[in-house]
């Protein structure tokens, strides 16, 4: 498995990116506990290895628990009933469930196989290590990445939440098996691709895009490691399985807390003023890489992907887009339009003529050069596993960007 890494964006926005020593503890505070399981094979991935939350300090309303208060804080909590990270007293799992081999290993918990003791269904169980939950925040994440699962559950392109326990020690979040793999690994296994493959599994991920929004759900960390199959020979089993960074919203709400990954980040919620065309903006991201095998805001460092990103350029001349549909294009343009009013939604998308049933994405197979740069990628993602989701430092994205 790859090195977890934990730190400060001060450092990234100052020196370029540079994977900062696992040990640190200068900002192991400020860590989120989403990303919780890396797994250490392809067929089960349940957790965001490259994303990064980079949330500002001073936009968090709500105190950091100081490590060195923590006992104090716990034993006042089991005083007060409010031990209980999900409110409430919950079934031991181990009354219902076998715990089995391990899926995979994070910074803040770990992902374990798990048989339902009356069925014999296996699940996947996602055991958080309450000690690492060190501030209020992390506890009403963790609450409310549970109760968005619940509220989404039912459609049949995200993973479904199956039920939420907790002892002394950890939170375990019982979930559908998606033993399928990623969706990059099946594209490179399938060898036959073609723009309408791409079109078909485009129109999962931006009908979950508009799923979420339909709900009052903005996801904010979408790309392809949070996208499963359940069934390694049925494209159409693709699931969304991670909610971790994900947030209820309101029409016309702002926000300006700056998460997600870098390829996939669009450029408001760097400026620190975005909504759900946030999310759009990342599906366009996926269709690029989808069609061409990369991203399109690329650089060696973190500093330089997201000034490109800023820049808003979008190369079509290079191989393979020559080759491409002007349709892919069109659609890929209004995704990536850089000003969120202007961009399309998720469900103007799924209306596309590219997109949409019987559409225009033609058949031919794909360059092959696209399917070895998408192995190249996937790769590349699974090596460097930049970091779990870091908290920030307290910087102005738009001062720096910008240079004022």
């Amino acid at each position: 498995m790859g090195n977890t890494c934990r730190g400060s964006f001060k450092g990234i926005l100052h020196q370029g990116y540079n994977q900062p020593d696992e040990q640190s503890t200068a900002t192991a505070s400020n860590s989120k506990r989403h990303a919780s399981s890396d797994h250490s094979n392809s067929e089960h991935s349940y957790s965001s290895l490259t994303s990064q939350e980079l949330t500002p300090k001073k936009d968090s309303n709500l105190p950091l628990i100081s490590p060195t208060k923590k006992d104090t804080i716990m034993r006042r909590s089991v005083e007060n009933q409010a031990y209980y990270v999900l409110g409430h007293k919950t079934p031991n799992i181990r009354d219902l469930y076998t715990l089995g081999r391990k899926l995979g290993q994070g910074q803040f918990g770990t992902t374990y196989l798990c048989t339902e003791i009356l069925t014999g269904i296996e699940y996947a169980c996602k055991s958080i290590c309450k000690r690492k939950l060190i501030s209020k925040e992390d506890v009403e994440d963790v609450r409310r990445e549970i109760q968005i699962m619940h509220h989404l559950a039912g459609h049949k392109n995200i993973v479904t939440i199956k039920g939420a326990y907790e002892d002394p020690l950890y939170v375990h979040i019982v979930m559908e098996l998606c033993s399928g793999g990623e969706l990059f690994d099946r594209i490179i296994q399938r060898g036959h691709y073609s723009e309408r493959k791409a079109a078909e599994l485009t129109k999962i991920i931006v009908g979950v895009v508009e799923a979420c929004h339909s709900l009052g759900v903005m996801h904010r960390d979408l790309k392809p490691e949070n996208f499963l199959l359940v069934n390694k020979d049925d494209d159409f089993s693709l699931k969304a399985i991670d909610f971790g960074l994900s947030v209820f919203f309101k029409p016309g709400q702002i926000f300006t807390d700056v998460v997600g990954s870098p390829y996939y980040v669009a450029p408001e919620v760097l400026l620190k003023n975005y909504g759900p065309g946030a999310d759009v903006w990342t599906a366009g991201v996926i269709l690029y890489i989808l069609l061409s095998g990369v991203p399109p805001f690329w650089a060696e460092t973190q500093q330089g992907i997201f000034d490109a990103v800023l820049k808003g350029y979008i190369d079509f001349d290079s191989d393979p887009w020559p080759l491409i549909s002007d349709s892919a294009k069109d659609l890929i343009r209004k995704m990536l339009c850089s000003t969120p009013s202007e961009r399309l939604t998720a469900h103007e998308v799924l209306c596309h003529p590219w997109i949409c049933e019987n559409g225009v994405a033609p058949d031919r197979a794909l360059d092959p050069a696209v399917l070895s740069r998408l192995k190249q990628f996937s790769a590349m993602n699974k090596l460097k596993k930049m970091a779990l989701r870091v908290r920030a430092c307290a910087c102005s994205y738009a001062t720096y960007f910008l240079g004022f």
